[in-house]
């Protein structure tokens, strides 16, 4: 597993590794930390709380941490899914966060994601492993 204590840029040896290190055990065994979720992913909080629809200054933080919660939680799915079709965790990032998607009118699977597609992702990438190309 990689040392959090470590400078420089974020990188596991594999999915599992990257799950341990976003649990946030001071929080509950099943909380994601939102904060190493942003470091992992190279974005700022700002961004993932845009993402997660979480809008202005909530009065129900609840509902905003489900939010937050429920796209790490999709982003996760489509972040396994591409690290096993191209066997690289940093590539799989990458691709997630800046590659546009022809057949989703050009869109980032972030941004798809984010928009509830996470199933339609899901299946793209599977049919690139089936050689379908995208």
């Amino acid at each position: 597993m990689r040392d959090v204590e470590s400078a420089g840029p974020v990188s596991f040896h594999n999915f599992t590794d990257l799950l341990e290190f976003l649990r946030d055990s001071d929080a509950g065994a099943t909380v994601l930390s939102s904060k190493r979720f942003c470091e992992v992913v190279g974005i700022d909080p700002d961004v993932l709380t845009g993402l997660a629809e979480v809008h202005g200054k909530t009065s129900d933080a609840t509902s905003a941490f489900v939010s937050v919660q429920c796209f790490i939680r999709s982003a996760l799915r489509v972040l396994r899914a591409a690290s096993d079709l191209s066997g690289d965790l940093e590539r799989a990032i990458s691709w997630f966060r800046n590659e546009s998607l022809t057949s989703f009118s050009h869109k980032t699977a972030e941004r798809l994601v984010a928009d509830g597609r996470v199933e339609d992702v899901i299946r793209y990438v599977l049919s690139l492993d089936a050689g379908v190309v995208g």
